[in-house]
């Protein structure tokens, strides 16, 4: 049978996922192998050294850097406090003295004799990491962090923004053509991440994010309307990093787009459900897709993999990422091997795609991305 790979997005009803939650330096990890976690526990902690401040005491003092010794209150290894006196002149009979006073919390971390600087630093950064699913940890990666493993519904986007949360799975759309709107979205939404259909404009982004929502999945926004909330262009910027109080998940792509059908049930059915989302995006080297993650409360199983990396046959879902039937979810119904010739001038291997409504259209391979199920 005719076979080919093609990437694509992810779209399971039950699969074995694997989180790897990591510290950016070395810390503690606080959590053990076999136990059980919900997303919101911390599993492991370290701290972020704080920022540095240089002070010019030589400068200040109006003094040789080699006497700035003399007149040091502070020294290094010394904690400091704001408005904390670190160094001063004697003055005249006592008076008229100058007096340098620290403009940080924090440590005093060094002094050069040869310069007069001081180097302050300011007090740590406490960071933790939590479990961002509910799952089982397998494995303790010593001072590093941990692996989480749950069983459940994985479904993949096309395109986010904002981080890691989680909230109550909340259907919204009544089918996945319609337009999510501002007067959907109530201060009863709080903490759920709503399913929409086609399209979700600035507007109800913004309300969602005043009423409390955690997140919002939806088909499609147009490319203003996102601009429009964010305050700048993306670009080709990485996302997961936005400040907006909300994730959002696109599963189809810019403009109104209806939700695959498949995506908008499966993630229907969830409703009443607690998920975890991200909506950080790349799609240069290194691929990262945003997700919804429903776990199942299953004990693990021996489901090996969460996605099971398979080729395009006759048969299989895709959806087309090139005009002029970008977005449109179609069937493979046949894979010819040899290359043919196309609108370009170029000779490609292609796909037969049968279209919604019936359609029969040729497309090179490089145009479609595979709907994994």
């Amino acid at each position: 049978m005719a076979h080919a790979y093609t990437p694509g997005l992810k779209v399971t009803t039950r699969a074995r996922i694997r989180k790897e939650r990591r510290l950016p330096l070395k810390g503690e990890v606080v959590t053990e192998t076999g136990k059980k976690v919900s997303a919101d526990i911390v599993v492991a902690r370290t701290q972020l050294p704080g920022d540095v401040k240089p002070l010019n005491i030589a400068g200040l003092l109006g003094i040789p850097p080699e006497d700035v010794d003399t007149y040091l209150l502070k020294h290094p290894g010394d904690s400091l406090k704001k408005e904390e006196i670190i160094a001063q002149t004697k003055g005249i009979f006592g008076l008229m003295k100058t007096i340098i006073k620290s403009p940080i919390d924090g440590t005093f971390e060094s002094f050069s004799k040869i310069t007069g600087q001081a180097i302050l630093r300011q007090a740590p950064i406490q960071v933790e990491i939590d479990a961002y699913i509910d799952g089982v940890v397998t494995e303790v990666l010593p001072e590093e962090g941990v692996v989480v493993e749950t069983i459940g519904v994985f479904v993949q986007g096309i395109f986010g923004i904002g981080g890691e949360t989680n909230g109550i799975i909340t259907k919204v759309a009544s089918n996945p053509s319609d337009v999510l709107t501002p007067n959907e979205i109530t201060k009863e939404l709080e903490g759920k991440i709503l399913i929409g259909g086609s399209l979700v404009t600035c507007d109800t982004l913004k309300k969602a994010a005043e009423c409390g929502c955690k997140g919002i999945v939806v088909g499609g926004i147009a490319d203003k309307e996102l601009i429009d909330f964010l305050g700048y262009d993306l670009g080709v910027a990485i996302t997961g990093s936005e400040q907006k109080g909300i994730t959002l998940v696109v599963t189809e792509g810019f403009g109104q787009m209806n939700m695959a059908e498949r995506t908008f049930e499966l993630l229907c059915s969830q409703e009443g459900k607690k998920a975890s989302i991200n909506g950080a995006t790349q799609i240069r080297a290194g691929v990262l897709r945003p997700e919804i993650i429903v776990p199942s409360g299953e004990e693990l199983s021996e489901i090996r993999e969460e996605i099971r990396i398979k080729g395009v046959e006759a048969g299989s879902k895709v959806r087309i990422i090139r005009e002029p039937h970008f977005g449109e979810i179609g069937k493979v119904v046949a894979l010819p091997s040899e290359l043919q010739l196309v609108e370009t001038g170029a000779k490609v291997r292609i796909f037969e795609v049968e279209l919604a409504n019936g359609t029969c259209i040729t497309l090179p391979r490089a145009n479609v991305e595979i709907i994994e199920e």
